[in-house]
C-alpha cells in the first residue's frame, strides 16, 4: 500500500502526472465508497523486512547500551551508588543515541522504513534523555552540597528541575531529528517531551501541584490536539507529510486528554453507578463527535477502556454477573463496527452541524480533488 505522501512525492518527482494521481485517488475512493481522507492511512509495515530490521536494530541498541554503560562505569571506577548509576546512564544513553542516529541515516533517510524508524527515534531521544539525566545523577552529591539541599522537599524540587532540563534537551534532540529526517512521528515525540518538561517544572516549583498532575496533563493534551489540528488544517486532503505529522500528534494527544478526564472523575475507583456511567457514555459520545468532525479515530480508541468498564459495571449491577463481559463486548463491539461501516454518512452529518467551521475540516464529498 502506498501512502498519500508517497503519491505526492511521485508527482513531485515526475513519476506520475497530477492528473494520473488524482484519477487514482478518485478510483480508490469510488471503489471503497468513501473519500480518501476518511481512510486515515497509516503505514507501519511495508513488508516483513521491517519487522526483521526492527528486531535486529533492537538487539544492537540493547547490546550497545549495555557495553557503553559498562565501559564508562569501568572508566570512572568505584564510587557511591549514584556515581555508578550515572556512569551507566551516560555511557549507555550516549552509545544508544549515537548508534540510533547512524542507523537512521540509512533506514530512515534512505529506506524510509516506518517501524524501524520509530524504534530508532525512540532510541535517539531516549538515549539523549538518559545521557542528560546521567550527568545530573553522577553529580548529585556535589549538587546537594553546593545547593545546601538537606530535606526531602528540596530533593523533590531538584528532581523536578533535573527532569525538566532532561526533557527540554530531549525535545531539542527530537527537533534536530526532525530537521534532518523529517520523520512524521518526531513532532509527536517532541510534543510529549514538552508536556513532560511542563509537568516537571510545575511540580518542582509548586509541590502542591503534584495533586493536579491529571489537570496539567489534560492541558498538555489539549495543546497537543490544537497543534495536531494546525497540521491537519494545512493539508485538508491529506496528501502530504503534514497529514502524517497530524496523525501522530492526534495519537499523542488522545491519551493525554482521555485518561486525565476519566481519572479525575474516578471511573476506576470502584464499581460505578448509573449516573457516573451515563456521564462516561456522554463523554464518549462527545469524543465520537469530535472524532467524526476532525476525521481522526484516536480519541475513540484512547477512551474505549472507560466506556467498556462503565457498561460492564452496569451489566454486573443488573444481575448478569457471569455474562457481563460478554454482553459488554457484544454491545460495544457492535457499536464500533457500525460506526466504522457508516463513518462517512455520520461524519457528513456531524460536520454539517458545524456551519462555517466545516471549511477548515477535511472534505466529506465523494472522491478526491485534482
Amino acid at each position: 500500500m502506498y501512502s498519500e505522501s508517497e503519491l505526492a512525492g511521485a508527482v513531485e518527482a515526475g513519476a506520475l502526472t497530477p492528473e494520473a494521481a488524482a484519477a487514482f485517488r478518485n478510483h480508490v475512493a469510488a471503489s471503497r465508497a468513501t473519500p480518501a481522507v476518511d481512510e486515515e492511512h497509516f503505514r507501519l509495515l511495508s513488508g516483513f523486512n521491517d519487522i526483521f530490521v526492527t528486531i535486529a536494530a533492537a538487539l544492537i541498541l540493547l547490546a550497545i547500551g549495555k557495553l557503553g554503560g559498562s565501559l564508562v562505569a569501568a572508566m570512572v571506577g568505584a564510587g557511591p551508588e549514584p556515581h555508578i548509576i550515572g556512569a551507566n546512564l551516560i555511557g549507555g544513553g550516549a552509545a544508544v543515541a549515537a548508534t540510533s542516529w547512524m542507523l537512521a541515516e540509512y533506514f530512515t533517510a534512505r529506506r524510509r522504513l516506518a517501524l524501524p524508524s520509530i524504534l530508532l527515534l525512540l532510541g535517539l531521544v531516549g538515549g539523549a534523555g538518559a545521557t542528560i539525566a546521567g550527568l545530573f545523577v553522577i553529580n548529585i552529591p556535589w549538587l546537594e552540597t553546593s545547593l545546601h539541599i538537606t530535606t526531602e522537599l528540596q530533593r523533590g524540587r531538584l528532581a523536578g528541575v533535573v527532569a525538566a532540563v532532561a526533557g527540554t534537551l530531549t525535545a531539542l534532540a527530537a527537533l534536530v531529528h526532525w530537521r534532518r529526517f523529517m520523520f512524521p512521528i518526531t513532532v509527536a515525540a517532541g510534543a510529549l517531551a514538552v508536556v513532560g518538561v511542563s509537568v516537571g517544572v510545575i511540580t518542582s516549583l509548586i509541590p502542591a501541584a503534584r495533586d493536579w498532575v491529571n489537570a496539567i496533563l489534560l492541558v498538555g493534551g489539549l495543546g497537543t490536539f490544537v497543534a495536531a489540528m494546525r497540521w491537519d488544517m494545512s493539508d485538508l486532503e491529506r496528501r502530504t507529510r503534514r497529514a502524517d505529522v497530524a496523525f501522530w500528534l492526534h495519537l499523542a494527544a488522545a491519551p493525554l486528554i482521555a485518561h486525565p478526564v476519566f481519572h479525575m472523575l474516578g471511573v476506576f475507583d470502584g464499581e460505578i453507578g448509573a449516573p457516573m456511567a451515563a456521564l462516561v457514555f456522554a463523554l464518549y459520545l462527545f469524543f465520537a463527535f469530535v472524532a467524526l468532525a476532525v476525521d481522526r479515530r484516536a480519541l475513540l480508541v484512547s477512551s474505549l477502556a472507560y466506556v467498556l468498564w462503565a457498561m460492564y459495571s452496569l451489566f454486573h449491577q443488573s444481575g448478569a454477573v457471569e455474562l457481563s463481559a460478554a454482553f459488554t463486548g457484544l454491545v460495544i463491539g457492535s457499536a464500533l463496527l457500525s460506526l466504522s461501516a457508516f463513518w462517512h454518512p455520520m461524519r457528513r452529518a456531524a460536520v454539517g452541524l458545524l456551519g462555517g467551521f466545516a471549511r477548515r475540516l477535511p472534505p466529506t464529498q465523494q472522491g478526491a480533488l485534482a
